[in-house]
């Protein structure tokens, strides 16, 4: 494990220790659960964003023949505030 230091506001560290205490386990258990949470929170978002991203792919046609080799051109195209 890493040994690091965290500042929290005095309100977080009451209720952390207070759900530490009810659940039988140490405030840096508890920290360590929460970001666990966090971070599975953000894995399941990222993947969904993959996977609607990689839905996308062919869904749409332009007609244009050169976008893969042109991609950056219509992009400042279709962006050009004129």
């Amino acid at each position: 494990m890493v040994r690091t230091q965290i500042q929290l506001e005095e309100a977080q560290w009451q209720q952390l220790r207070e759900i530490a205490h009810h659940e039988g386990i140490s405030v840096a258990e508890a920290v360590r659960r929460a970001v666990d949470g966090m971070l599975k929170e953000k894995q399941k978002a990222y993947r969904w964003r993959k996977e609607q991203a990689l839905a996308a792919v062919g869904r749409f046609a332009s007609g244009l023949q050169d976008v893969s080799k042109n991609h950056d051109r219509y992009l400042e195209e279709a962006f050009d505030p004129r």
